[in-house]
């Protein structure tokens, strides 16, 4: 998302000879803090407007193809098959169920990266109106099951789809029938960064349990109030989940990059085409090691393989945060703020890490996994995560008017963190909101998802 220092062919091609160069490669998204900035990366799930259940790749090309052209947007190919659009600084992807992602422009605050999403969910809405598309901003497709879900033709899916059959019971449940919202944020060196990953990994069960939104799968509540975030827990625990390592005080960028390394391969990329490695089981680091036939690694195979890793927090090279669900429009921006607000500031960061300082890997884990099933009422300590959500929120908003004040940013964000206000107050999140009032015909079903979540113009 964000741009960088230009990378050559000559420099992506590179053999790699040692880990540093590896170190080497994350260290190139690192900044300065006056040139810091956000970006938000919004999925959502795009259905039928009469029945809600999941439409098929054909109808998705037709609005793609359909956009093309308009607001700067260019179709993007491959093969045969129209896969996305790509705009100036953002672009339009598919997800592999056929969820509808954007990824907007890197941007100085978040009142930038909200105009973009409302240029964006202007062209969406018009366009998918006229196709009787509907976009639903929720963390799991609500009616359609599995298997009636078809796959984008893509050729690394077709690679995925069969691996992650091997690796737990839920991964094609993620690929297909899960939206996230992603936040990409900056560090300044090493230290900054390990500090920022640390502190973002902390935050994860803050966030299942602050935006949890996708309590219903196949019309039935899930005993979940982020059923994604136990998807993605079942998905594949190599490339899934914490990264242990980080929470060490001591931990360096070494540390992400031997858990990097001792993941298995999916794939590399030799004439634009997808070499399939998964039968192999092999690992990066074996692939650094001994190579593949006659092929050696290079920084095009490892920034690959960086895009296949999907923990809770994880750097291609800037930090990505995975743990939102996807939300409804005018909450998107309010993650954004939440992360922001915590990890640019000294006083943000040092409430993060007080709060969760003395909490053990095991207790943490415990924590975790519990975030997404119990929300906002999931014990922590003393008493529930609603009241620490309730103090962090605070201390992110000073944060965010601070960096107003200094002039890092071009107005005070901590507006957006007024929506979550209600959620806060009353300890009901946007999931449970949706579990009171699940009852009724499929289009009284419909009409809660559209006005609870749906994208609507205007």
């Amino acid at each position: 998302m964000s741009p960088l220092p230009s990378a050559t062919a000559s420099f992506h091609s590179q053999v790699v000879d040692n880990q540093q160069q590896l170190i080497d490669f994350l260290l190139r998204g690192a900044r300065p803090k006056e040139e810091w900035g956000v970006g938000l990366e919004t999925e959502k799930l795009v259905v039928d407007r009469y029945t809600g259940e999941a439409v098929g790749y054909e109808r998705i090309r037709e609005l793609l193809a359909k956009l093309d052209g308009i607001g700067g947007w260019q179709g993007v190919y491959e093969q045969e098959n129209l896969i996305g659009l790509q705009g100036k600084r953002s672009s339009v992807t598919l997800e592999p169920g056929g969820q509808l992602e954007l990824s907007g422009k890197f941007c100085c605050d978040i009142m930038c990266s909200w105009r973009d999403l409302n240029r964006y969910r202007q062209h969406i809405v018009t366009m998918g109106h006229e196709l009787d598309l509907v976009f639903l901003g929720l963390g799991v497709h609500p009616f359609t099951p599995l298997e009636k879900i078809t796959w984008l033709p893509k050729p690394r899916y077709e690679i995925m789809a069969p691996y992650m059959l091997q690796t737990g019971d839920m991964g094609q449940r993620m690929m297909k029938q899960t939206a996230g919202t992603q936040v990409n944020l900056d560090f300044s060196d090493e230290a900054d960064c390990v500090r920022k990953l640390r502190v973002a990994q902390w935050l994860s069960p803050i966030c299942y349990a602050l935006f949890a939104n996708s309590a219903i799968l196949e019309d039935q509540p899930s005993g979940c109030l982020s059923l994604r975030g136990e998807i993605w827990f079942r998905t594949d625990p190599d490339r899934c989940g914490l990264i242990e390592q980080l929470f060490k005080s001591s931990a360096g960028l070494s540390d992400f990059v031997g858990y990097a390394l001792d993941v298995p391969l999916y794939f590399i990329q030799r004439h634009k085409q997808y070499i399939d490695l998964t039968k192999k089981r092999f690992t990066f680091r074996q692939f650094l090691e001994n190579g593949w036939n006659n092929e050696q690694a290079t920084l095009a195979d490892w920034d690959l393989h960086l895009s296949t890793l999907f923990p809770e927090v994880r750097l291609r090279p800037q930090i990505e945060v995975r743990s939102a669900d996807s939300l409804p429009p005018r909450y998107t921006a309010a993650v954004a703020a939440l992360y922001k607000g915590l990890l640019y500031t000294e006083q943000g960061l040092v409430a993060v890490e007080n709060f969760f300082a003395n909490i053990s890997v095991a207790d943490f884990r415990i924590l975790y996994q519990t975030s997404w099933k119990d929300g906002l009422k999931t014990r922590m300590k003393d008493g529930t995560l609603q009241e620490v959500v309730a103090e962090l929120l605070k201390i992110a908003a000073l944060s965010l008017q601070e960096q107003f004040r200094n002039g890092d940013s071009g107005a005070d964000e901590s507006c957006f963190l007024r929506e979550l206000d209600e959620i806060i107050t009353t300890g009901e999140t946007l999931a449970e909101r949706v579990i009171v009032r699940w009852q009724g015909s499929r289009q009284e079903k419909l009409a809660l998802l559209f006005e609870h979540c749906g994208y609507a113009e205007g």
